[in-house]
């Protein structure tokens, strides 16, 4: 399981937000082996006054906060953040607008489809 915010400018990423979460859940499924359907991506456009950021950054800034059970190795969560950095330069983003934060929970500290997280049935490993 993993779950996806993004927090960027509304001008920034609307206009790209089918490409850029497309891009996400190849970097999702290509390291983490998710399955195709496991897609939970949540796009928070933020206003000018609330976003507040380096002037090193451009306009595109944009913060990624990744949400999954814990398990998975510091290799394969170090592949995740690389993926990113390369693929959503396709879509002209530097590197330094990208930041992301990778939360790992406990599955029991999850509650889906009725159950705790770790009494649920997965077709996919997280143990990577």
């Amino acid at each position: 399981m993993a779950q996806v915010k993004i927090y960027g400018f509304f001008e920034s990423l609307k206009p790209i937000q089918k490409q850029f979460s497309d891009i996400l859940h190849s970097c999702l499924m290509d390291s983490l082996k998710l399955p195709e359907d496991k897609r939970f991506h949540r796009f928070i456009y933020m206003e000018k006054d609330d976003f507040i950021y380096p002037d090193d950054r451009s306009e595109r800034y944009t913060i990624i906060e990744i949400s999954m059970f814990e398990g998975r190795s510091e290799e394969v969560k170090k592949k995740l953040i690389r993926l990113i950095f390369e693929r959503t330069q396709a879509i002209g983003f530097e590197v330094s607008d990208i930041e992301i934060t990778i939360f790992e929970t406990l599955k029991s500290n999850w509650g889906i489809r009725g159950i705790p997280g770790d009494e649920l049935t997965l077709n996919y490993k997280v143990n990577l």
